[in-house]
């Protein structure tokens, strides 16, 4: 890291000489330094510090770092780099992990920072601790991918994956399985490749025959590198994504089918939103049963209550024949509308408006009453207020009128979103908000007369 760049050193000129600072053996200037690397008071007599100097000057390296001053962070790592020879095994063993991160972030971002330049410290630092060489090759592949260089990750996992250190290697089973699981998108990647061109190709080509032999393989060597992977909890989506699409496109279903199911409800692996997205969109293309999409969806409703498959989930609670569907979907759409990001959601907003309608035909007040009594003291001013009415009708107006709509339901003919809309003068809504004043008027929950 030396040799990242002349601003980061250079000789002490006779205007440094009036202030105190430290001069590394590298030639770098560190005028910071002194007051931490000098002395500390201990009886009487100044003696060198090396905890509080280390200590000082991570912080330093984590302030520029903060800042995005990769050169000055890059200076302070030559200084970090004594922590190798702290007394303390303790900080002496964790030291390699810290410079790993430290200095990785600094050379991706360095302006003078190059390929060359990562590649060896990254090579040096895999040998730096046997317990690091499996997660900075990791990092490393990670870091070659991001620059398109495919076959140079690929060897380095390859690499990685052979790695064997005695009985070491047994408590790192999990990082073994990620660096093959690494090595299997890769492949994934191929395979994805050769499916484009296969489309592209005639049946009866031998181009064909041929492309799809290679296709075969690379799917194979996919599930192997993947398979033990997604067996283990953790939250693993691009690498399930991958083999359940080669899982489908070979015709295993049921294969595709078990393993999301598993990803999804195996009380081992960690709440994961995804994971239900997964098996709702795998089990919509199979055509499943409403039923089975209602209850997929639930859960995800429990864990996400604002997530963009609600809007559809409601509409297959809508079309469901139970009753404790129908409420459910009211509860959908208010659970939908607490949410900041979906304010704006027309879509949400429609469909409310007509539920609160259907809900309120079908003599079921106490649905609305119930959603509404939770929400009533901080709906108005987050939703209904004359600063949104005034916004809405000029950023929307389609929006501005459903809206009112909801507001004239559930808050009577007071509500000033409601009254705000109902008086704008508008010649192509004119006829949309008379329709809207007789259904509050007709539907209103507080006031039924207008």
């Amino acid at each position: 890291m030396s040799d990242f760049s002349e601003e980061l050193i250079r000789s002490k000129t006779e205007d440094d000489q009036e202030e105190s600072c430290v001069l590394s053996g590298t030639g770098m200037y560190f005028p910071w330094l002194q007051k931490h690397i000098d002395t500390v008071e201990t009886g009487g007599k100044k003696e060198k510090d090396f905890a509080q100097t280390t200590s000082a000057c991570l912080n330093r390296i984590q302030e520029a770092l903060l800042k995005h001053q990769w050169p000055q962070a890059a200076g302070y790592m030559h200084s970090y780099f004594q922590i190798l020879e702290d007394s303390d095994s303790h900080k002496r063993q964790a030291a390699p992990e810290i410079i790993w991160k430290l200095g990785s972030e600094i050379l991706f971002y360095h302006p003078k920072s190059n390929m060359e330049t990562f590649n060896t410290f990254a090579d040096r630092m895999k040998n730096m601790g046997v317990m690091n060489y499996l997660k900075i090759s990791l990092q490393h592949a990670l870091y070659l991918l991001h620059h398109g260089m495919l076959e140079d990750a690929n060897r380095n996992l390859s690499r990685a994956e052979t790695w064997r250190y005695g009985e070491k290697s047994s408590s790192q089973e999990v990082l073994i399985n990620l660096v093959q699981a690494y090595k299997g998108l890769l492949q994934y990647y191929t395979w994805s490749k050769k499916k484009m061109e296969l489309s592209n190709l005639d049946e009866d080509d031998y181009a064909y025959n041929t492309a799809s032999q290679t296709m075969l393989n690379h799917s194979w060597k996919t599930s192997v590198n993947l398979g033990a992977l997604i067996q283990t909890p953790g939250v693993w989506d691009p690498f399930v994504k991958s083999y359940v699409e080669m899982l489908e496109f070979y015709g295993d279903q049921d294969g595709a089918r078990e393993v999301l199911t598993n990803y999804a409800y195996d009380e081992k692996f960690p709440s994961n939103p995804n994971a239900h997205v997964y098996l709702y969109n795998f089990l919509k293309r199979e055509k499943a049963p409403r039923e089975k999409l209602i209850s997929v969806l639930k859960i995800l409703y429990q864990i996400v209550p604002s997530h963009k498959l609600m809007l559809e989930f409601h509409r297959l609670l809508r079309k469901s024949e139970k009753k404790d569907h129908h409420k459910l979907g009211l509860e959908v759409l208010f659970g939908v509308l607490d949410f900041a990001g979906c304010t704006k959601n027309i879509t949400a907003w429609k469909y409310l408006a007509k539920y609160l309608r259907q809900t309120l035909m079908g003599n079921h007040l106490a649905w609305v009453q119930e959603e509404w009594n939770s929400r009533k003291t901080w709906w108005p001013s987050f939703h209904f207020s004359s600063f949104w009415a005034k916004s809405d009708w000029k950023e929307d107006k389609a929006l501005a009128c459903e809206k009112a709509l909801v507001a004239g339901i559930l808050l009577g003919k007071g509500c000033r979103y409601f009254r705000y809309i109902c008086k704008q003068d508008h010649p192509v809504l004119r006829k949309k908000i008379r329709r809207i004043r007789k259904s509050v008027k007709k539907h209103s929950i507080v006031n039924p007369g207008l």
